[in-house]
């Protein structure tokens, strides 16, 4: 028998997450004698299993993954078990890891590298974006892998910096191996297999069974692939402060960009750093500090400044504003915003390179 078909018939069972494969595999590291031991009737289900998955285990053989394991062959899908040398080192540990886990690109940036995960919102402002590009930019020309999902937003934003750099970039799937989510990312997605990276997933090509769950299952793989996590911009309640919290599972350190208090897309991040989970990633440095690499290459460049890099509200107030410092209350006159809005506005157009901060709120033009 083909040891990697009884993987593919032990994760099929088993299910993504399953808090107790660790534990599994230290009863029964070879899926071929588990196998045997179970339709011999020489052993019965581990306990640890649920009952559905014993169930399953029963009532399937490893030879009902032969198409499956053809399939892969066929289309270059490469599959990786955790007796496989390919297979990602720093998931080997884990309690709940991946018993199979389906590969595009190139497996061999899995290990051997720094890795830091970014992640982050999928609607994210201007603001978001750039400090998600410009930071991942830096870290990836110090040699670092930028790890995330292939998410709508700041996940698109690490992987596209990290192929601009010309450097590999990991992005695992909550999907089939073999579907893009969203589509809108499959040119992206092509560009990192064809740049030395890899997109993985635990579910194989075809995947039928049910999608409830297994995004929130993949942010455990983008946490544990990771050296440190990096958050660039969420809300409080999300799919991101989700990743923290795998990562924080496993011991890995977690850093958060800064944002206006006023911005419901950084309150998350925010309340990171509030409640001391995160630390301030300010810069690239702060991330390579926790990866013990150099950061003189890592600084991004401050391009210069456009207003059209900006929001609506900051490209107003940047009308307004000239050599003469001018107070918040008069910029509310000049754009008819609120208070709450200015700040923001301003807070924006300084972290942009727009605008700088004088005492009692007072803003220039730069």
């Amino acid at each position: 028998m083909d040891k990697k078909l009884a993987w593919l018939w032990l994760a099929g069972a088993v299910g993504s997450g399953c808090q107790y494969a660790r534990e599994l595999l230290d009863l029964w590291p070879d899926p071929v004698e588990l196998y045997e031991a179970l339709h011999g009737m020489q052993t019965m289900p581990p306990a640890c299993l649920s009952d559905a998955a014993a169930e399953q285990l029963a009532g399937t053989s490893p030879y009902d993954y032969e198409e499956c394991m053809d399939h892969c062959l066929l289309t270059g899908v490469a599959v990786l078990t955790p007796d496989d040398g390919a297979y990602p080192a720093r998931m080997r540990a884990l309690p709940d890891l991946p018993l199979a886990l389906y590969v595009t690109g190139d497996p061999a940036c899995l290990n051997g590298r720094r890795y830091a995960g970014l992640v982050g919102t999928r609607r994210p402002d201007p603001y978001g974006r750039q400090a998600a590009y410009d930071l991942a930019l830096a870290m990836a020309k110090a040699g670092v892998v930028i790890v995330s999902g292939l998410a709508d937003g700041l996940d698109s934003e690490g992987h596209r910096a990290a192929v601009e750099a010309g450097a590999p970039t990991v992005a695992f799937l909550g999907t089939a191996i073999d579907k893009t989510y969203p589509a809108a990312n499959h040119a992206l997605r092509s560009r990192i297999e064809e740049s030395g990276g890899a997109v993985c997933s635990e579910y194989p090509p075809g995947y039928p069974g049910k999608t409830k769950g297994t995004f929130l299952a993949r942010n455990r793989l983008i946490a544990a692939q990771a050296e440190v996590l990096c958050v660039a911009e969420a809300r409080t309640r999300s799919g991101t402060l989700n990743t923290v919290s795998h990562a924080e599972r496993y011991g890995r350190p977690v850093l958060a960009v800064p944002g206006s208090i006023y911005s419901a897309l950084s309150q998350g991040t925010n309340e990171l750093l509030r409640t001391r989970r995160a630390g301030a990633l300010c810069q690239a440095s702060d991330a390579l500090d926790c990866l013990d690499l150099c950061a003189d290459a890592a600084v991004p460049e401050q391009a210069a400044f456009t207003p059209e890099a900006v929001s609506p509200d900051a490209r107003a107030v940047y009308a307004c504003l000239g050599p003469a410092a001018q107070g918040v209350d008069a910029l509310c006159a000049a754009t008819g915003l609120p208070a709450g809005r200015v700040l923001a506005a301003c807070t924006e157009l300084e972290l942009y390179g727009g605008a700088s901060a004088l005492p009692g709120r007072r803003y220039i033009a730069l």
